[in-house]
């Protein structure tokens, strides 16, 4: 059996490896000068993201420990986790006060999925086995939040117009809005279809090679891989589903826009 040291093992070439790959990633954006609508380079926060998770990760190493021991710290950890990825959705969603409503989406995807597995005994209310399926589904419910929110807001702006004519052609708000983000808010669920269409025949998933790593079967680790899978696709739908009701209510937008189609 493979172990895990073996794989990538903590030592000074691959801090020097890490470094160097950090710098390329940088490098390359700051050339090809890859920056958002809003003319914000990627080139920094390529940097920051790469420092920043690595001191992140140190400190949950070193407090991973203690965390799974209580159940009490267990909830506070999780709840951490939340609230991380609420901000981090929102604040990539909207700049304004209107980014706390990511919790919506990201919460109605991954609590009765959570709530489901222990119910049902499939993952005890122990650290070592909640905290990484609740960190799996919370980041998916992230990743789908953002994605569709951004590209519902985005497709918002590109045709205020045509929100504006179904409007005077009497179409409700809520309604005029979901006529033009919904094709747009669904991409988001695009990225994990294609992972699971092509689990096996193009790439490993963490979760499976972590099975494979900490001594289980490779039919065990198949079966863990395929549930994170479903489990992750039926979050991401349900976050997508409320993003789209978020926005075509107007309680999820950005500044006000011609038209108003995004505004209050």
């Amino acid at each position: 059996m493979l172990a895990a040291d073996a794989l990538l093992p903590a030592n000074t070439t691959l801090g020097v490896v890490l470094a160097l790959l950090l710098a390329l990633a940088v490098t390359v954006a700051a050339v090809a000068r890859l920056a958002d609508v809003r003319e914000r380079g990627y080139a920094r926060a390529i940097a920051f993201a790469g420092l920043r998770a690595a001191v992140q990760l140190a400190v949950v190493s070193l407090l991973i420990g203690w965390v799974v021991r209580a159940v009490p710290a267990l909830l506070c950890f999780l709840l951490v986790m939340f609230a991380v990825a609420v901000r981090t959705a929102g604040r990539r969603v909207t700049d304004n006060r209107t980014w706390w409503w990511a919790a919506a989406p990201v919460a109605a995807g991954v609590l009765p999925v959570v709530a489901a597995l222990l119910l049902t005994g499939l993952v005890p209310l122990k650290g070592v086995a909640l905290i990484p399926v609740a960190g799996i589904l919370i980041g998916g419910a992230l990743t789908a939040t953002v994605l569709a929110g951004r590209r519902a807001l985005d497709e918002l702006r590109t045709r205020h117009g045509e929100v504006d004519a179904a409007l005077a052609l009497g179409l409700l708000p809520r309604d005029a809005r979901l006529e033009i983000a919904r094709p747009a808010a669904a991409d988001a669920l695009l990225p994990g279809l294609d992972q699971t269409r092509t689990v096996g025949l193009v790439t490993l998933p963490g979760a499976f090679v972590g099975m494979l790593l900490g001594g289980a079967s490779p039919v065990q680790a198949g079966v863990v891989q395929l549930f994170v899978l479903v489990a992750l696709m039926a979050v991401q739908a349900v976050a997508v589903a409320v993003v789209l009701e978020l926005v075509a209510r107007g309680l999820l937008h950005r500044s006000r826009t011609l038209g108003g189609a995004e505004g209050e």
